[in-house]
């Protein structure tokens, strides 16, 4: 029998958006209504409860060929419904492609300087003696960066420091990868104070921002643990034999993104890290304290390109060559984050989401206490797949969830943990994830290889979130 493989990441994108198209055809229709409420000084669109409704499917030539608008009716995904799925994608997630365009283009300018390399050998030689201390203290900063603060998207940009540290030390590709994704989204299951996840969920449900942290913060050692020690069991494997490598035959080159020869650490190689970090730094803080988004994350990172190349005494020419190598480099990265979109498209068109949540939610109320909350959990998982985004989840499903939990005797808290915990650790293998695809498709690794890596991880992952899941029903978290 010949072995299955996962096709390129397009293709396989695509026939998940056919496969949902699909789906619009026999699951009916429905929709719930949505009002608009304020959380302090924001104001977001949630679902209301009790409130859905069926609608009858429009079935005809017309609808399933070019698609047919009938009020009160909603029509399955047409074939020009599927077509148009992916320009819909990238449409609506311009800005996201946007910023990863320009993460490509400043990282490869500043890896042009020599900065990155230069800092890397010689943080090399400071730890020489006892490389895993140096990969233990990234990992618990990245880490705690997503637990605490919510980093995800922004870490895109250090793909190429994470790969050459990898290989400077002797690791594989996928080495270098997980040592960035891993506690990224572990780190985001955990959600000590994260202001993506908890805190939004929190407000939704009307308990204490902040409460609850005790019991997170018991997860985010047990996660942390667990997690380094899976990638560096897997790291000391394919030295000791690298024909156990996932990528085996790879030759690991990384001249796309810049030489990768020694280079001494000069004066001009500081002031760019420092200026670098700072920014960076000074980027983040302004997300979690003033509410950046995308776009002025977008500018702040051509700001620090402009800057990076007067430091660094480049010429126009030289600036501009770095810059749409970059560019190049992010095309299939970029472009995955749009198509990858492209599937919530055809799900919403198709009015099969909210028929989703609604009949999942049934479920869930004939269960037992334990097993409802343990449920809620694989209902997060799933729902991740259609609604690959964090607060557009808490949004639709925490309304939801809410009053349940309070009929079935559940406290609030546990069902933000079943949240925060569904959606986490679903990141790890989700192929409607644009930022994991888009980081795949930059660190040059293939969804195959990646699910192979990480698919015992986020099994042992779920054990343990049922496990505390299970302990916060019988304490009554």
């Amino acid at each position: 029998m010949k072995k299955f493989k996962i096709p390129h990441v397009f293709i396989f994108l695509f026939w998940i958006i056919i496969i949902c198209s699909l789906l619009s055809y026999v699951i009916p229709s429905g929709s719930f209504e949505r009002i608009k409420k304020d959380y302090g000084n924001i104001t977001q669109t949630v679902v209301v409860p009790n409130s859905f409704k069926e609608i009858p499917k429009n079935y005809s030539l017309k609808a399933a060929l070019i698609g047919e608008t009938i009020e009160g009716k909603s029509s399955p995904v047409s074939v020009l419904g599927i077509l148009s799925a992916i320009p819909k994608g990238l449409g609506d997630s311009a800005i996201l492609v946007f910023y990863v365009f320009i993460i490509g283009a400043v990282f490869t300018l500043i890896l042009s300087t020599g900065a990155i390399n230069a800092f890397l050998f010689a943080l090399i030689a400071r730890f020489k003696n006892n490389p895993k201390l140096l990969l233990f203290l990234i990992y618990m900063t990245i880490f705690s960066g997503s637990s605490f603060m919510g980093i995800g998207a922004e870490t895109i940009a250090l793909i190429p420091v994470f790969l050459f540290l990898s290989k400077s030390l002797g690791y594989d590709r996928i080495f270098g990868f997980a040592l960035l994704c891993v506690p990224i989204s572990l780190g985001w299951s955990s959600g000590v104070t994260n202001p993506f996840t908890v805190q939004i969920a929190q407000i939704i449900a009307e308990l204490p921002i902040g409460s609850g942290i005790v019991f997170r913060l018991l997860l985010f050692v047990v996660y942390a643990g667990i997690g380094f020690y899976f990638i560096i069991s897997y790291g000391d494997k394919i030295k000791k034999n690298p024909s156990l490598s996932l990528m085996k035959d790879d030759n690991f080159d990384l001249n796309e993104f810049g030489s990768f020869e020694k280079e001494n650490l000069e004066r001009k190689h500081i002031y760019i890290l420092l200026f670098f970090v700072l920014s960076y730094a000074a980027i983040l803080i302004s997300v979690q304290k003033i509410g950046w988004g995308l776009i002025e994350m977008s500018a702040c990172f051509i700001g620090i390109l402009i800057i990076v190349a007067k430091i660094a005494g480049m010429s126009g020419d030289e600036c501009m060559k770095a810059f749409t190598k970059g560019l190049k480099i992010m095309i299939v990265p970029a472009l995955v984050v749009g198509v990858a979109r492209g599937i919530s498209v055809v799900l919403t068109e198709g009015m099969i989401i909210d028929t989703i949540l609604y009949r999942s939610s049934e479920v869930l109320l004939r269960m037992p206490k334990v097993i409802a909350a343990e449920g809620m959990l694989f209902f997060q998982s799933a729902l991740n797949f259609f609604i690959p985004s964090a607060s557009g989840q808490a949004l639709v499903s925490m309304p939801l969830m809410t009053p349940m939990a309070d009929i079935l005797g559940i406290s609030r808290q546990t069902v933000v943990l079943a949240y925060i915990l569904g959606d986490g650790l679903s990141n790890l293998i989700i192929p409607t994830n644009g930022v994991l695809m888009a980081m795949l498709g930059l660190a040059g690794i293939s969804f195959e290889n990646w699910i192979k890596f990480t698919l015992r991880l986020f099994i042992l992952s779920m054990i343990l979130a049922l496990v505390f899941i299970a302990i916060a029903v019988l304490i009554d978290y």
